[in-house]
């Protein structure tokens, strides 16, 4: 599931404005006023990132990480630069950081990924000053956002005996009340869990489809089993535009807020 290569700046280009923005504007929107040091988990190509740096004080410190060093590559060329912005390396299942270190810690769709997610959630209870935020987005089911959805049929028909299973993972905690328990359970209180809908609005059909396609993980998985990427991007394309329109190419979706206190 590496994102390497042009996967990270095709991911940016095409799936961020039309995924992710939306909710990255959620998540700072939620951030403390008094908030002065944020660590940011899986921060991937900025997007939060930019989001928060707009929202914090000029007397704030982010530190922006993420597992994946050509992520954070992309990250640093799409954020400004910003003296209250450093960008670490850093497992979110053992976090290099002092206890008590954070005011609030903000992970927005990297959950998911991690093998060990107690051990994360106890990594940023650890981390997180007392009385401390967190603030963290998982998607909601596939079916309930339905250009993914689509995707994922299509690449699941492609091989039936084989199917891609990447994209499973982003959409493997769509469980509300399991999402609460896993915070409750490593220590946090206050847990909420917000359902948010929004709207993913891309350019075009054939924008969407070159995001999922190339700027996915995805599309490695295609390569191994020797499918004809350009043939399924095709389709994929056509796919978007009959069911979401094209120009815009307009679809739902769904995610859930977890908001809790350390």
């Amino acid at each position: 599931m590496s994102f390497v290569g042009q996967i990270p700046e095709l991911y940016d280009r095409h799936l961020g404005p039309v995924l992710f923005e939306p909710y990255a504007r959620d998540l700072a929107a939620r951030l403390p006023k008094k908030a002065r040091t944020v660590l940011e988990i899986a921060a991937g190509t900025g997007r939060v990132t930019r989001q928060l740096l707009a929202t914090l004080p000029s007397d704030g410190a982010l530190v922006a990480t993420d597992l994946n060093d050509p992520m954070l590559v992309e990250a640093q060329r799409q954020v400004p630069v910003d003296s209250r912005a450093r960008w670490q390396i850093a497992d979110a299942q053992a976090l290099p950081f002092a206890d008590s270190a954070f005011d609030v810690i903000v992970c927005q769709f990297g959950l998911m990924f991690v093998p060990d997610k107690a051990l994360a959630v106890g990594e940023m209870r650890r981390v997180l000053k007392q009385g401390g935020t967190l603030l963290l987005s998982t998607w909601d089911e596939l079916a309930r956002n339905p250009a993914t959805h689509a995707l994922h049929e299509l690449a699941s028909a492609e091989l039936p005996a084989d199917p891609p299973t990447f994209m499973l993972t982003p959409f493997s905690m769509p469980d509300p009340a399991a999402l609460r328990a896993l915070f409750e359970t490593g220590g946090f209180r206050d847990v909420r869990v917000d359902t948010v809908a929004q709207t993913a609005v891309a350019s075009s059909a054939a924008d969407l489809a070159m995001g999922f396609v190339r700027g996915n993980p995805l599309w490695n998985q295609l390569l191994e089993r020797n499918i004809d990427a350009e043939a399924f991007q095709q389709r994929v394309e056509e796919r978007l535009r009959r069911e979401f329109g094209d120009a815009p190419c307009v679809s739902a979706l769904s995610a859930h807020v977890v908001t809790a206190v350390s």
